[in-house]
């Protein structure tokens, strides 16, 4: 029974060993790591979107008068000239009210002339009073009357020619691309005064000069200005990038779907020819822009070691904030540090004997939670008041030593392009090996 005994005890004084053993971290040469390293290029920040690609100006041609259409000189593509007669329309009914209008206007002329005759007579006869004053106002009213009916007549006239020698030739009104036509030989038009009316040719005054109707969410609106670099590119050239230019933002909100966007205006050159209207396209907004800086990958940035205890990354990274720090910062933080470790030691006694008596009381273990729910209440809403200064932004890099062990580089970071992050720092760590993840 001793034995026995004996060897139960010995088993029991070994389990916490093997359960510790079981569950310590990893050894450092355990871990196998992938590394990346430090290197100089540039970075962007942007802001992607897309649009759609039109002319800067487009011109929508309307007939003047209504007719059938009997000749068409321009197609689409073809490049016009301001006067130049796109299409023909039939003038042989015009013709015919022009030799009618011409009628009338002779008939008008000759009782006009007549009657200017009669008005003289008359004149003659009251001078001599052989007529009274009303039958002189008579004869002036007539006359006056033949005249207005001369006027109308000829006015008549004039309009029936120009719809005959203008109207009928309907021209460019600038220069440009023909971009749509819409009528055919034989098909009639409606004059634009008529509710029914519609544009016969659509034509771009320029399209070495281009511009992009691009859609921006409103969270990203604020970093779109004028005069703000633009880069795009387009599924049907693939490999090729385009640049422009923002011209404008459009203040009026676009709302789909309860989604709120603006649109923003770039100004593009396509001098070859290449871009053409209605191609959509994929539309980054440069906001900013590092040239020569240190970056590194972002997944090095995220990377923490899985072998090493919150205790022991949490020593390790303090350790390597303090590089960054001078003398009297680096005893202030030392300080604080220690004094932040007893003050959670104290704690985590005095809520050892509280859980210990409320076992044996009975009584449930009650922790007190650093700072009321008050206070961190008020610590929220006193940031709210006030405009709160960005602070520096340190991410913590991982490395191997020269000793073959792990250890923290904690840096500044800048800007990021979504793959990459620069790393603002005095030193040179361009070449500079780091961890980038672990190898399963």
């Amino acid at each position: 029974m001793k034995n026995k005994f004996n060897v139960f005890s010995l088993i029991f004084l070994l389990l916490p060993v093997a359960a510790l053993t079981s569950c310590s971290p990893k050894k450092n040469g355990s871990a196998s790591y992938e590394f990346t390293g430090i290197r100089r290029g540039t970075l962007e920040r942007t802001v992607s979107s897309s649009g759609t690609i039109n002319p800067v100006a487009t011109v929508k041609v309307l007939p003047q008068m209504s007719g059938k259409v009997e000749k068409i000189n321009v197609d689409y593509n073809d490049t016009v000239r301001k006067g130049e007669i796109l299409a023909e329309l039939n003038t042989d009914v015009l013709k015919l009210k022009r030799d009618q209008q011409s009628a009338t206007v002779s008939k008008a002329r000759a009782n006009y002339e007549l009657q200017q005759i009669s008005y003289k007579n008359q004149q003659a006869l009251a001078e001599k009073e052989f007529i009274s004053e009303f039958e002189l106002k008579t004869s002036k009213t007539n006359l006056d009357n033949q005249a207005a009916d001369l006027a109308v007549a000829e006015a008549n006239l004039k309009t029936i020619e120009t719809e005959i020698n203008q109207y009928a030739y309907i021209k460019s009104p600038i220069d440009g691309i023909v971009l749509d036509r819409r009528i055919n030989i034989g098909d009639t038009v409606v004059d634009s005064s008529s509710s029914n009316s519609s544009s016969i040719f659509t034509i771009a005054e320029n399209l070495r000069e281009m511009q992009i109707e691009a859609g921006v969410g409103e969270l990203d609106v604020a970093s779109i200005h004028k005069g703000q670099q633009v880069r795009f590119t387009l599924e049907s050239f693939p490999g090729r990038r385009f640049s422009g230019v923002v011209d404008n933002l459009r203040m009026v909100p676009v709302v789909s779907s309860n989604v709120v966007s603006y649109t923003v205006i770039i100004n593009v050159e396509n001098r070859d020819g290449s871009l053409m209207p209605g191609m959509t396209c994929a539309v980054d907004f440069i906001v900013e822009r590092a040239e020569d800086v240190l970056m590194v990958s972002n997944a090095a940035l995220r990377y923490q070691p899985t072998h090493l205890t919150a205790e022991q990354i949490s020593e390790m990274v303090f350790n390597a904030s303090l590089a960054n720090m001078d003398d009297e910062q680096r005893d202030a933080a030392i300080g604080a540090r220690a004094q932040s470790q007893e003050q959670s030691r104290q704690s985590q006694a005095q809520n050892s004997g509280n859980g210990i008596t409320g076992l044996m009381m009975g009584q449930p273990n009650q922790v007190r939670m650093p700072g009321s729910s008050r206070q961190r209440q008020g610590a929220r809403d006193s940031g709210q008041g006030r405009q709160v200064t960005p602070q520096i932004v340190m991410r913590n890099l991982w490395y191997i030593n020269s000793d073959g062990k792990i250890g923290c580089l904690q840096v500044r970071t800048g800007i990021s392009d979504g793959s990459s992050t620069e790393i603002i720092s005095t030193e040179d760590f361009d070449g500079r090996q780091v961890i980038l993840r672990e190898r399963i």
